[in-house]
């Protein structure tokens, strides 16, 4: 009978403990869940971002053929500087990473504008309507690249405060999140 007791007690025990416990392990498991789900919808945004800054630079890539086209077709423009626009489109076009694409960004506008510096001394081509279609079509891509890396570095801010920032930072550690670059250009 006393045996029956002790068991009983240890049932009651048992079961009383599984009430007060269940509930917290429970709770606990669905916010780790929640922080890991966030972290991941972070970092999708972050790639869904860096999508569209591809998109643009893509669009620029393609009009930059046209471009060099229109000015052969033009006049006789130096041959140094339209080779190496066309050089620093396909190092361009090979980057990986947000780094070496604003690495390579920036010698690809740095030969842009050695282009368009050059073509104020060529009067046919400043009158060119194909070349200053090209010219407004590039400024605006320009503005696009700016409003897309700004989305883009908005989002890198975001995802690295959340894996860096208590509690979040526990679930990235166990799941080897890493920091974001950011798409960092020239003036």
């Amino acid at each position: 009978m006393l045996k029956t007791i002790r068991i009983s007690y240890f049932i009651i025990f048992f079961v009383m403990l599984l009430i007060i416990i269940g509930p917290v392990l429970v709770i606990t498991l669905l916010v780790l869940i929640g922080m890991y789900n966030s972290i991941i919808s972070t970092k999708n945004k972050v790639a869904e971002s860096f999508s569209a800054i591809d998109t643009v630079l893509q669009n620029r890539y393609d009009l930059i053929p046209n471009l060099v086209n229109t000015i052969k077709g033009s006049t006789n423009f130096e041959s140094s500087t339209l080779e190496k626009v066309v050089e620093a489109r396909a190092k361009a076009m090979q980057a990986g990473t947000p780094a070496e694409h604003g690495e390579a960004e920036n010698m690809l506008t740095g030969a842009l504008k050695s282009i368009f510096a050059l073509a104020e001394s060529y009067p046919d081509l400043k009158s060119n309507q194909n070349f200053l279609s090209l010219q407004s079509e590039l400024a605006d891509t320009e503005n696009k690249i700016q409003a897309a890396r700004r989305f883009y570095n908005g989002n890198v801010v975001e995802y690295n405060t959340k894996i860096q920032t208590v509690p979040t930072n526990i679930i990235a550690k166990m799941f080897s999140f890493v920091e974001s670059e950011f798409f960092e250009l020239g003036e």
